[in-house]
């Protein structure tokens, strides 16, 4: 349904098409960014100006070279927070990464990591409320993610295939910092001890790590196991399960490699 009305949106194609900015036709139409972006994208569908348009080659399909540090980090964002969508208005299928609007660097991160990727496509970002999309479009995405299926991920098997696991166990830590930065977090934790008969507090860092999916937190917990970092399950719900690093030598490493979002 389209809320904004027939003319609304015409004018704004009008003014895009004329080479208006995205936030610029927003803002002298009072509607959110992330529609116009939404309209801009459907109308290049239908004209057939969508990125990805010259079919760049795949490493999957034809041998092109994969930057492995960068698809183990993307392939955690993507089992995390990421999705592939292809609807009929879109005429090649998209990536899109959740990224919360407080980690500047993170957004940075996985646009890098896209674009290392997929160097002939160009990752866009889209604003949404209290979070960004950064963006990607590709014929290859289902090479790339075989994992993309109909339904939540959490609802599916999550099965990395052989290729993908051989990138994933030359670079374990791209793929948790991945993952950390899509479902986890670093927090710091307190308790008090009793020193010299008085009481005082003690704060140490902790790393979680949240998923619905019992797949994706054994892919995780496997990488942990790899590079010599000790875990526990840790305030199971029903819905989630959690995974806590807290030793002193294991948040050393995590915070080495993975570090706090920012």
């Amino acid at each position: 349904m389209d809320f904004h009305g027939t003319e609304v949106r015409q004018r704004a194609l009008t003014l895009l098409r004329g080479g208006a900015k995205n936030a610029d036709v927003a803002r002298q139409l009072n509607v959110p960014q992330g529609t116009i972006s939404y309209w801009k994208h459907e109308d290049r569908a239908k004209r057939g100006e969508c990125p990805g348009r010259h079919s760049p080659l795949c490493p999957r399909c034809d041998g092109r070279d994969l930057d492995g540090l960068a698809y183990s980090y993307l392939l955690g964002l993507y089992l995390g927070d990421g999705h592939i969508a292809h609807s009929p208005a879109m005429r090649v299928p998209s990536l899109s990464i959740s990224c919360t609007d407080t980690w500047p660097g993170l957004i940075d991160a996985c646009v890098q990591a896209m674009q290392s990727v997929l160097p002939g496509n160009h990752a866009s970002k889209v604003q949404r409320q209290g979070c960004l999309d950064v963006k990607i479009y590709s014929k290859h995405l289902a090479c790339l993610f075989p994992q993309h299926g109909p339904g939540k991920k959490h609802e599916r098997r999550i099965l990395l295939e052989a290729w993908q696991q051989e990138i994933v166990d030359l670079h374990p830590w791209h793929f948790i910092r991945g993952l950390i930065h899509s479902d986890g977090s670093r927090i710091t934790n307190w308790t008090t001890r009793l020193i010299g008969g008085e009481r005082k507090r003690y704060e140490y860092p902790r790393y979680f790590f949240t998923n619905s999916s019992t797949d994706i937190i054994g892919l995780f917990t496997h990488a942990l196991d790899r590079v010599g970092v000790e875990w526990k399950a840790a305030n199971q719900s029903r819905t989630a399960q959690n995974i806590s690093v807290a030793r002193k030598a294991s948040v050393a490493l995590m915070d080495l490699h993975v570090g706090p979002k920012h």
